[in-house]
């Protein structure tokens, strides 16, 4: 049985680790605010762009580019691979990991065994994870900089290595694995192919009003296609940098609240005891002054 003392200094420690968890907890939700209001700054920025490609698209015109242009053989696949750089999230990196194996998996069945995957993980967490399955066909390649809290520059440059190495042909295809913020309370792993660029990905509902008008492009409607499509591939690829940012900062609040709530359950557990210990103690200590007095 431990002794008051004992149960004092685990009181105190549990104590200390609930009053951690509880500010780990309040910086987080400061973070997923900031990435909130960078979201809502992204979004209209990508609709404009969206809005754009669809008054090309809805335009009578031929329109081609490196970047829509689907390899006939499939045999080099780029998997960039979001996680974190730090722990305390719980099962945040485990859920994207599930993702890419059951990608990996998919895609093995799509296009047979004789193709290269290479995994570009982001984040410590992640090159880990990804470092296990590497042999045979799959291999990580770890990009410079390149990390869960990058910046816009950063993500920049690494979004143009890749657009670059897809239109060069290392990659037939360039897909991303990330986890999408809904809310605080909601994210789930997503999977989207950054290359080729999708048609469906390039316009929205809202743009099915403006089908069949007549638009004058200055200069051609090409040239123009060719300039807006970078610019879409990098305002998406910031979104999902942002929301990859954003739900792991979601994961930790929920990783602490959890942590918090059992440090108050054994923290309460620890003061019962102490106060039962502690109450048998003082009963013993009585117990003995009566029986020395009735000795005398």
């Amino acid at each position: 049985m431990a002794t008051l003392r004992e149960l004092k200094t685990r009181i105190g420690s549990v104590s200390s680790s609930e009053k951690i968890t509880g500010a780990m907890k309040m910086i987080s939700s400061a973070k997923v605010h900031k990435y909130e209001q960078a979201l809502k700054r992204l979004l209209p920025y990508r609709d404009q762009i969206k809005s754009i490609m669809g008054h090309l698209l809805d335009a009578d015109g031929s329109y081609s580019s490196p970047l829509i242009e689907e390899r006939g053989e499939v045999r080099s696949i780029c998997l960039v691979v979001f996680g974190s750089d730090d722990g305390l999230c719980g099962a945040y990196n485990i859920n994207i990991f599930k993702e890419v194996l059951i990608l990996l998996n998919q895609l093995r069945e799509k296009h047979g065994q004789d193709f290269r995957i290479t995994l570009v993980p982001v984040g410590k967490k992640m090159a880990k994870a990804c470092h296990k399955i590497a042999g045979g066909n799959v291999s990580v390649e770890l990009k410079a900089n390149v990390n869960s809290k990058m910046p816009a520059n950063v993500v920049t440059d690494f979004t143009l290595g890749l657009q670059n190495d897809f239109a060069t042909g290392k990659y037939d295809e360039v897909h991303v694995v990330y986890m999408s913020f809904l809310s605080l309370s909601r994210q789930r792993v997503a999977d989207e192919k950054l290359f080729p660029i999708q048609a469906a990905e390039l316009t929205g509902e809202e743009n099915r009003a403006n089908a069949n008008k007549p638009y004058l492009f200055e200069p051609d409607g090409n040239s123009i296609f060719n300039q807006v499509l970078p610019m879409f591939v990098l305002s998406t690829m910031q979104e999902i940098t942002v929301q990859n940012q954003a739900s792991e900062q979601a994961a930790r609040i929920m990783a602490m609240q959890s942590a918090n709530d059992n440090a108050k359950k054994l923290l309460d557990s620890l003061h019962l005891e102490f106060n039962k210990l502690r109450q048998q103690s003082i009963t013993t200590e009585l117990l003995d002054i009566l029986g020395g007095q009735v000795e005398q």
